[in-house]
């Protein structure tokens, strides 16, 4: 029967333990003011019903009302305390005599477990349970048996009494840690779904509005997402898209190279960038750079391919711009040498006809060959025009913006030569007085023979700073091949170039607008090191 006795008190105990913990689980509401008095309050009531529950054996009270004290100091504090102790010695007031043992013992408890609680601060809940039941133990036994001499007779009633207040503060321990080990794990996942909630989003956002098309091909070559960049760039639908295999929009010339590059991306596990052109809905075709990444999956195999495609039409007749330009120079040049040959000679011949003239004039022809010479020499002059510097309308020019956007459209380029950009830009404004077109053409020239040179990838450091306060100067180091010292002096000249397919036109043109614009541009390089080229321009004061 005693077993069976405490088995229900301690049962009843950790039902009214338990309750409060697992209803506040359930419901989500701000705490209410002052709720540890409550909880104070509360825990006296769990201290009253177990009182009421005290059986008798053998003559012997057996309750464990102070299983909720202890309980309540260690993990709300002094105040709910003794509260719940108020309520625990009223009741057994009112329910027995001995009102002096009761009185000085629950003082007692108080004083000590509230001098403990300020002490014991910083240890946890755990251990405090074990240090203030300890101490209830201690002043249990100085009280009971040994002041009042209470039952000193009979051992076993003490001994029973205190294992049972032990079992009751023990199974509060558990039940109270555990709904704590529960919150804070369902705390630490709510928090961690919110993050993946949060990272969805941004990502998810990011993928929706960006004018790059982005794919998911399976090995089935099946699309299995696209962006919707795919209908503002292509014109097709969504529901459309979903009908088309990634090869069905594809140039016939180009689905062979991309059949290829994505059969050994899922055999080798290596990213590829490629060229292709997709179709419009329209009918005419778009140039796209396409980086392929591929996904592995759990079986380290790859399952699945990320396709980011960027429109680089606006590149291409960025290039065929630069190129025509290129020609219209070589053009130029080659009209102004010719037409200075020509003109030499011209001149003699010119003279030597008006000499003739003089001392005959009586011949018709003299008047034909002069005027035929006059318009040789107006071809020659016009071809002259097209060597000498052309005129440019000069306005504010703010360098950084400008070599920012000429890297953002060799991007693309560099990425797919395996070269990042390292662009670092100290200080600011660089306002200058220029052709904006014309130094947009410098720099890329410069940071394209920066790219060309480092055929195995790396880095391009680009700076851009002053000179004092009435300069800019702008370093671009590549880390290629270099160029041997002695050449540095010829590069510039019409028709000589360090590559095997170069013309050399495109650094005479920027040492030509450079110098319109009173600028410089110089070379620093070692074989096997890199070639570093400062270019300084002269700053609005």
């Amino acid at each position: 029967m005693v077993l069976l006795d405490y088995i229900i008190n301690l049962s009843i105990f950790s039902l009214l333990v338990s309750t409060p913990l697992v209803i506040g689980s359930f419901i989500n509401h701000k705490p209410m003011r002052h709720w540890r008095y409550w909880v104070g309050v509360y825990a006296g009531f769990v201290s009253v019903v177990l009182i009421k529950l005290s059986f008798q054996q053998q003559g012997y009270s057996y309750d464990i009302r102070y299983a909720p004290v202890i309980l309540t100091f260690v993990y709300f504090g002094p105040l709910p305390g003794t509260i719940t102790g108020t309520f625990a010695l009223v009741t057994r007031l009112l329910e027995s005599g001995q009102w002096t043992t009761a009185i000085v013992g629950w003082t007692a408890i108080i004083i000590t477990l509230s001098i403990i609680h300020f002490v014991t601060k910083r240890l946890s809940c755990v251990k405090r349970s074990i240090l203030f039941y300890a101490a209830y133990v201690a002043i249990y036994i100085s009280i009971v048996p040994v002041i009042f001499h209470a039952f000193r007779d009979k051992p076993l009633f003490h001994i029973q009494y205190l294992l049972f207040v032990m079992l009751g503060v023990i199974i509060g321990v558990l039940l109270i840690e555990t709904h704590e080990k529960l919150v804070r794990l369902n705390r630490g996942l709510s928090d961690m779904y919110r993050l993946v909630e949060a990272s969805e989003a941004k990502y998810r956002l990011i993928a929706e509005n960006t004018s790059d098309l982005i794919m998911l091909m399976n090995k089935e070559h099946a699309i299995c997402y696209h962006s919707p960049s795919h209908e503002h760039v292509l014109g097709y639908s969504c529901s459309e898209l979903e009908k088309h295999r990634c090869f069905m929009l594809l140039h016939p010339d180009d689905k062979p190279m991309f059949l290829d590059v994505i059969k050994g991306m899922f055999e080798y596990s290596e990213s590829q960038s490629v060229e292709i052109r997709l179709k419009h809905k329209d009918g005419h075709w778009i140039e796209f750079e396409s980086k392929c990444m591929p996904v592995k999956g759990e079986e380290d195999t790859v399952e699945n391919i990320v396709i980011i495609s960027r429109d680089i039409s606006e590149r291409k007749k960025s290039e065929e711009v630069l190129l025509q330009s290129e020609k219209l120079s070589i053009v130029g040049e080659l009209a102004a040498g010719v037409a200075h040959e020509i003109r030499n000679p011209l001149t003699t011949i010119k003279g030597f006809v008006q000499l003739y003239k003089a001392e005959n004039s009586s011949i018709v022809y003299n008047d034909l060959l002069l005027s035929e010479l006059e318009r040789i020499e107006s071809i020659t002059s016009e071809l002259l025009s097209l060597g000498k510097p052309q005129a440019v309308k000069l306005d504010q020019v703010n360098l950084g913006d400008l070599l920012i956007n000429t890297v953002e459209l060799l991007s693309p380029q560099a990425n797919m030569n395996n070269i990042q950009f390292d662009l670092k830009l100290d200080g600011g404004p660089f306002i200058i007085k220029g052709e904006k077109n014309q130094l947009k053409q410098v720099f890329l020239n410069v940071i394209k023979n920066a790219i060309e040179a480092m055929p195995v990838g790396g880095d391009i450091q680009i700076r851009m700073g002053k000179d004092g306060a009435n300069n800019c100067m702008i370093w671009v180091q590549d880390h290629g091949f270099g160029i041997p010292e002695e050449l540095l002096p010829r590069l510039g000249e019409p028709f000589y170039s360090l590559k095997e397919k170069g013309t050399g036109l495109g650094v005479m043109i920027c040492h030509k607008i450079l110098k319109q614009h009173n600028g410089s541009i110089t070379y620093k390089s070692k074989l096997n090191e890199g070639t570093k080229v400062e270019i300084k321009l002269p700053l609005v004061s």
